[in-house]
């Protein structure tokens, strides 16, 4: 077996490796790693004192993309120090089977789906609050804000910086591959299974603020005299105030909104 070279050590970290271990990545992790590590196994030198998650970090896979460790055949976590000689293979999110009595990776999953999205993911961002979900989205945040509302009001990261995701802070998290927003939200409907937490036109595109039903009546002065004549349900949003009926915009929304959903169910179909 060809030995390729170690990743660069940590910052502080001891600089001498004294331990080899061997690692094989699969699936769609192979896509993080270079060229030639993907599907196969590797050896590579480890520093003193490494742990599982600080190696696969080290090259180049967030943490938060990985959903099952073996070591030596084991099912471990994140915090386990490497031996020599130790096999790890690294596994990403199953589909097809229930592996839950065998992680070790995380105290227990998240029990809202609420999500924070990075500077690169607005239009997804705008997307999930269509579909329902609780998003913070601003292009202004800074990758330390992002990692904090993370931490402290039990986020799921969005991005598609994977430097991000490898912070000590973002627990839970998802690197988004596909490039347009569309199929960004169908990424992540499938990869996170939303389907069924899914509540459409609850939540405010511009604000996330919650969306509540109003009367005609209230709604009156924002409305312009063809909407008015036009139209007789409202709702309004809670934070910025605007009001939203089921105009030709919210027709195409709602077109999206059963593609998306029909083809998350097929996706879960066909994988049970």
């Amino acid at each position: 077996m060809r030995t390729l070279p170690a990743p660069n050590p940590t910052p502080g970290s001891p600089c001498a490796p004294v331990v080899r271990a061997t690692f094989r990545f699969y699936e769609e992790l192979n896509d993080f790693l270079a060229p030639e590590r993907r599907g196969h196994e590797f050896s590579v030198p480890c520093a003193r004192a490494a742990t599982t998650k600080h190696m696969i970090e080290a090259l180049g896979v967030p943490h938060t993309e990985v959903e099952l460790i073996l070591l030596n055949g084991e099912s471990v976590g994140f915090e386990r120090l490497l031996a020599d000689g130790d096999r790890v293979a690294v596994y990403p999110t199953f589909e097809a089977f229930d592996v839950t009595p065998l992680l070790r990776l995380r105290a227990q999953p998240l029990r809202l789906s609420r999500f924070v999205a990075d500077a690169h993911l607005g239009g997804l961002a705008h997307l999930l609050r269509m579909m329902g979900f609780d998003t913070l989205y601003d292009n202004a945040f800074a990758d330390d804000e992002i990692e904090r509302l993370a931490r402290s009001e039990h986020r799921i990261v969005l991005t598609r910086d994977r430097e991000l995701l490898k912070r000590s802070g973002v627990t839970h998290g998802m690197y988004v591959r596909a490039l347009r927003s569309i199929e960004q939200l169908r990424e992540v409907f499938e990869r996170l299974d939303l389907a069924r937490g899914a509540h459409p036109f609850t939540r405010c595109l511009h604000c996330n603020a919650r969306l509540v039903a109003i009367d005609k009546a209230q709604a009156l002065p924002a409305l312009p005299p063809r909407v008015a004549a036009q139209f007789e349900r409202f709702s309004a949003c809670e934070g910025c105030g605007r009001v939203f009926w089921e105009g030709s915009h919210w027709r195409r929304m709602r077109d999206l909104i059963d593609d998306v959903l029909a083809g998350a169910s097929g996706v879960g179909e066909s994988s049970r």
